[in-house]
């Protein structure tokens, strides 16, 4: 066995975490770096010496660079090594509806421990080319696995991972977790280069070798195998120079060998070549191929590629259609549907693409892969002619489902448009009906809200005369909906009554629930009762079985919003956790950004601008529809605006852009935000015209919180703000009682409207308006409370904050960091003391402060590195 050059490290690494396995506190290897880097060979050598030393179960599983990704392909490869429970959930998974059920915790207890202790290698291979619920399976394992007897190597190509690539929500995911290691692979040093020369004799100069291969152990082995002079100017010509030498049946194994994937069997092989048995041997033993037990493969997948690539189109049309005829000699197992579907496409096999993609969509989707499923149903829709009408509305039905559940909300809307006019064409009223009502509930998430009422009455209409049907009380649950969202109490109650009616005729639970959330929902928005109705109603929801599963977490996802607007702070802390939780659960990014973005709001009404900040701008990067954006951009803009920075107005332009201006939901946070942002910037007479704006929505039933900003702004910039009613705090700044409101948002936690309302005041209540803007690091507000201060015959005001605080995110002083630092190290105030030679209470205030600023309530909450670096 040679030696790894340069990989001991590595190799050592993995031997440690193999140890901590044996004892039963299992690790997760995170082996990354380009392609060719030689994570497959550090991988196998590591494999190949715990099996030859007994050490471990060793279970090797790859994900397969296909159009679209096998769903679950890894587990695929190992099933049946993990026992009969893991093969049969497995299988039944097609038999599934939205997630891979039980197929995870069979595989937590297949890998739970062996007799004798001894620990489990499982390998997963190229997760950068992992399908959805590969993904999910990692990220299930991950969090369980520190009590496993497991090393879970996962190796990945961190060149092809961008912002946008499913695999970068993982390792976001990952990072936290104490079990997790990541082990980056370098290029091979001058050194390793030049002594590879030598060592193949190769008249290539070693110097030019390395600067042009840049150290790539698979470039520079490649380059070395040709056998030429010269350092060729790509891969792909020094893997066909290899090619080229080989025997003219040789060549034919490669190819076919290329053509089948990366793990072709030898009976597939020979199935598709039927002479290739003395090629087989001429590959081996050139090294071209390598085998893995009854799977051969390239020795590289940028080698396979290479030669694939190559063929001319006519000849890998042909290969292609003898591996699909192959494959289709006998029953086709569902968990090779993704690779029968893949080699009908390449081979033109219309009629194959239109019986076995749709069917490994449907598979992708069961076992929770939606985006690889939302892929497969658009290619099965590529072409009307080949796909029977009664076929394609079933297809676009389910493909703009996929769509919708992982976010892709024009394509969704496109695909429910188009079966809805297609099942106009066949006289499906009922699919057509349906299709209306998906259609409508699109437009609203994408803040169309005229279209999602169009559409959605549209579903209504269509239903006129077909009598109690189903379809009809679900159109009606939508229509609710939309009442509920724009804060209509009446309508709400006329949509939810009908409704209730036939699903109470109709023995429909889940429209009961439904319509049991609106109305609690529009009371809480409109009347600010009824939080306790809507949540037993949401837990109702919850505990449906899985086919409400999108819809409580979207109702989760609107309460954490409506909280954020009323500054309810522990009730969003509660529905956030909660909401969060049931949307990874299954699998819904949709709603969990949203939920995300109300705790955003959160951070900033609680004064933790920093940890506001980075939580908005996490989720913009993440770029979501419109409506996941809105809070996250009013958030960022009011940060920006209260300490003064650039950058707020095209913030608030994009935010605005998103809302109808008569939908006060959407459209309110955002004006209210505008005047606040031009009343910063000392412009009263903007900040009034840009309240009014928004108050020209304002019905009897509007949010009260919503229209409570709006005339506060249009108030403090000197307005005349018309009648309205407004949430207690504001109705009391309104009403000149400063006293109590100041005492109203200090009791809610909102240190900033606080402070606001104390600019009514008298001169004390003033001072502390600014000095607590001064805390904050909001100059501009400070600034207007000198004015004020000012106005009333106070010359002088103290001076702000220190540089060295005003650049700390969280505003620390100097001293105050000092004493977090401590807390890290876990010391009393008394110790604390004595460090810094204060007294006890002294530090005691200390630590108080800390707390208060960081937004924590327990030392242990403030005992983490912060450098101050607010993303960390």
């Amino acid at each position: 066995m040679t030696d790894l050059l340069e990989r001991g490290a590595v190799l050592q690494d993995l031997a440690d975490c193999l140890e901590q396995a044996e004892d039963g506190h299992g690790q997760l290897v995170l082996l990354r770096g380009e392609a060719g880097i030689g994570k497959t060979s550090v991988m196998r050598r590591f494999a190949e010496e715990l099996s030859g030393a007994g050490r471990a179960r060793v279970l090797l599983g790859a994900c397969d660079p296909l159009s679209t990704p096998r769903p679950l392909g890894p587990l695929t490869d190992v099933a049946t090594l993990l026992g009969p429970p893991v093969s049969q959930a497995l299988h039944a998974g097609l038999r599934r509806r939205t997630d891979p059920g039980g197929i995870f915790s069979g595989v937590l207890s297949a890998l739970g421990g062996l007799p004798g202790g001894q620990p489990t290698l499982l390998v997963i291979e190229d997760l950068n080319w992992a399908d959805q619920a590969t993904l999910d399976l990692v990220r299930f394992l991950a969090r369980r696995i520190d009590r496993l007897p497991l090393l879970l190597l996962a190796t990945y190509r961190d060149d092809e991972i961008g912002p946008a690539h499913p695999l970068a929500a993982l390792l976001g995911d990952l990072a936290a977790l104490a079990a997790v290691h990541r082990c980056t692979l370098p290029p091979l040093s001058r050194r390793a280069v030049a002594g590879l020369t030598a060592a193949a004799g190769h008249p290539v100069d070693a110097d030019e070798l390395f600067s042009n291969t840049h150290g790539n152990p698979f470039y520079v082995t490649e380059v070395l195998a040709a056998r030429t002079r010269g350092v060729p100017t790509t891969v792909r010509e020094a893997v066909l120079g290899r090619i080229a030498r080989l025997p003219d049946w040789a060549r034919e194994v490669a190819e076919t060998v290329a053509v089948i994937g990366p793990r072709a069997t030898e009976p597939l092989i020979t199935a598709v070549a039927p002479d290739a048995a003395p090629g087989l041997a001429n590959c081996l033993a050139a090294g071209v191929l390598r085998p893995d037990g009854p799977v051969l493969y390239f020795r590289n997948e940028l080698a396979r590629r290479a030669v694939w690539e190559s063929l001319p189109v006519y000849r890998r049309a042909m290969l292609h259609g003898r591996v699909l005829a192959a494959l289709r000699s006998g029953p086709v197992d569902p968990v090779d549907l993704a690779q029968v579907a893949f080699h009908a496409e390449q081979a033109g096999d219309e009629g194959a693409v239109a019986e076995y993609v749709p069917r490994a969509a449907a598979y992708a989707a069961a076992l929770g892969s939606h985006r690889e499923a939302a892929d497969l149903y658009r290619r099965a829709l590529r072409d009307p002619a080949v796909t029977p009408p009664e076929q394609r509305g079933d297809l676009l039905e389910a493909q703009a489902y996929e769509s919708y559940v992982t976010g892709n909300l024009p394509e969704a809307i496109d695909s429910w448009d188009e079966a809805a006019r297609l099942r106009h064409e066949q006289g499906d009223r009922r699919h057509e009906a349906e299709d209306l009502c998906r259609l409508s509930h699109m437009h609203w998430l994408t803040v169309r809200v005229t279209d999602a009422w169009r559409a959605g009455l549209d579903a209504v209409r269509v239903l006129e005369g077909e009598g109690p049907t189903r379809e009809l009380a679900w159109a009606y649950a939508n229509l609710a909906q939309l009442a509920c969202l724009g804060h209509d109490p009446a309508t709400t109650a006329d949509y939810a009554g009908k409704g209730a009616e036939l699903g109470l005729r109709l023995d429909e639970p889940a429209l009961t629930v439904r319509f049991r959330v609106y109305k609690a929902l529009v009371n809480v928005a409109c009347h600010g009762q009824g939080w306790q109705d809507f949540e037993d109603a949401w837990q109702a929801a919850i505990a449906e079985d899985d086919t409400m599963a999108d819809d409580a977490c979207e109702i989760g996802a609107v309460a954490c919003w409506t909280a954020a607007l009323h500054h309810d702070l522990p009730r969003l802390d509660r529905l956030t956790d909660r909401t969060c939780a049931y949307c990874r659960e299954h699998d819904l990014p949709m709603f969990l950004v949203l939920a995300l973005g109300a705790a955003g709001l959160g951070m900033l009404h609680r004064g933790q601008w920093a940890r506001a900040a980075q939580k908005a701008g996490d989720v913009l990067d993440r770029n979501p529809q419109p409506l996941h954006r809105l809070l996250p951009l009013v958030t960022s803009a009011l940060v920006r605006a209260r300490r003064g920075e650039p950058g707020v107005w095209p913030l608030l332009d994009e935010a605005l852009s998103y809302g109808e201006e008569a939908d006060l939901f959407l459209a309110g946070p955002v004006w209210a935000a505008r005047a606040e942002a031009a009343w910063l910037e000392g412009d009263d007479s903007r900040a009034v015209a840009e309240a009014e704006h928004g108050l020209k929505a304002v019905t009897i039933d509007s949010d009260p919180w919503l229209v409570g900003g709006m005339l506060r702004w249009s108030r403090l910039a000197g307005g005349e703000p018309p009648q309205a009613r407004a949430a207690e705090p504001y109705d009391l700044e309104l009403a000149g009682q400063w006293r109590e409101a100041v005492r109203a948002w200090e009791e809610l936690g909102c240190p900033y409207d606080a402070a606001l309302a104390g600019l009514g005041g008298d001169v004390p209540a003033m001072r502390q308006a600014l000095e607590t803007f001064r805390s904050l690091g909001a100059r501009p507000a400070a600034d207007r409370a000198r004015e004020r201060l000012r106005a009333a015959g106070v010359r002088r005001t103290p001076y702000g904050k220190r540089a060295s605080t005003c650049a700390n995110p969280y505003g620390l002083t100097k001293r105050e960091r000092e004493v977090q630092r401590l807390l890290c190290e876990g010391l009393t105030n008394r110790e604390i003391a004595a460090r810094l030679y204060i007294t006890p209470k002294t530090a005691e205030h200390h630590v108080a402060a800390v707390l208060a600023k960081l937004g924590v309530h327990t030392r242990e909450g403030a005992a983490i590195p912060l450098d101050d670096d607010p993303s960390r």
